[in-house]
């Protein structure tokens, strides 16, 4: 081989590496396409998750939390709090903000009805269920 590095070498690089790495990222994608559906709990997809995950939204939840890693940092990661703390918690937590704690963030008083506590509370039930491999790490999110 000699020392230097031709055009055409340089080319075959190029369009072998190009062509590896097409590869990998399609059987990437096919594996996860795969694995999805066993991980993403679709099954338990209601519609009373729907509207909670639009409360979510509409009240910007994640502007102060994250969700399984996604959101603001300012608030804790919810995506296991029912798992943690269960619904009755949940609910009553939301129901007395802002705490009015000295020292503590408050979180405000979104003024949610019964309904839709319930439907936030499906959603957050749904998003535990998720197969995150075991994220957060930390259990408390």
């Amino acid at each position: 081989m000699s020392g230097t590095f031709s055009k055409s070498m340089a080319r075959n690089v190029f369009y072998g590496g190009t062509a590896f790495f097409v590869l990998l990222f399609l059987a990437l994608s096919f594996d996860t396409q795969q694995a999805l559906p066993q991980r993403d709990n679709r099954a338990n997809l209601t519609p009373a998750v729907a509207a909670g995950k639009k409360i979510w939204e509409v009240n910007n939840c994640i502007g102060c939390h994250t969700l399984l890693g996604e959101g603001a940092y300012y608030a804790p990661e919810l995506g296991n709090v029912y798992k943690r703390r269960g619904p009755d918690f949940i609910k009553v937590w939301i129901k007395n903000q802002p705490t009015k704690v000295p020292g503590r963030r408050q979180m405000p008083q979104f003024n949610l009805t019964d309904k839709q506590l319930d439907d936030l509370v499906e959603f957050l039930k749904y998003t535990s269920e998720i197969d995150t491999n075991n994220w957060p790490p930390n259990i408390e999110g």
